[in-house]
């Protein structure tokens, strides 16, 4: 059975902060082979994210590592984008600017489908609890019976609707998470070094 992982990667990587320690710094393409069974095979993962935007601060400085660890492997990435509005804080009345991720659960729902139609897989896999994508789900299932689809929740983003509607679903362990790390230094061309972030230790 062919099977094509789609990751939400900021749902997975709130989802992982929220619960577990010492696991940011995750392989996706190792975690996607660890949730498969036997008889099924990984002929894809795609991962879906937004650049931060915090003016070069450390956050942002950390999420280039990853994405640039991720890039090591072989899965594709996908990018949204961050829109900056203005937002009111309600205890002092100040305008601040509040980022806000765009386009990440459209980029899923698109490749979802397209890949469905063409099919790429038997089985398609979401790692995500948005439930904004119960409505691509729902249309696979009525125009394309014969393709399954899995929901991997990860911690603590379980929802009702994307249960639901998929054909099953389970929750990422902690174990398969802490089995799935990079090593802390990952070596890549021209004697370049990526170094997992001190505050991924935490």
């Amino acid at each position: 059975m062919r099977v094509i992982v789609y990751v939400d990667g900021f749902n997975l990587y709130f989802g992982m902060k929220s619960k577990y320690k010492n696991v940011k710094w995750l392989n996706i393409h190792s975690l996607a082979l660890k949730l498969l069974k036997p008889n099924q095979e990984l002929v894809n993962v795609k991962y879906f994210t937004a650049r931060i935007a915090n003016n070069g601060n450390n956050k942002e400085r950390r999420q280039s590592l990853y994405l640039d660890a991720l890039n090591t492997t072989d899965i594709e990435i996908y990018y949204g984008h961050y829109n900056s509005k203005p937002k009111e804080c309600f205890s002092c009345g100040n305008i601040i600017k509040d980022n806000e991720e765009k386009m990440t659960d459209v980029n899923i729902a698109t490749q979802m489908i397209i890949d469905g139609f063409t099919d790429q897989y038997d089985l398609a896999m979401l790692i995500s609890g948005d439930s904004d994508l119960v409505p691509p789900i729902r249309e696979i299932k009525n125009h394309l019976p014969e393709k399954r689809i899995i929901v991997a929740f990860p911690p603590n983003r379980i929802t009702k609707s994307l249960k639901k509607e998929a054909h099953g679903n389970f929750i990422i362990g902690k174990s398969k998470l802490s089995t799935s790390q990079f090593p802390n230094t990952i070596e890549i061309e021209n004697g370049i070094n990526l170094i997992r972030p001190i505050q991924w230790y935490e």
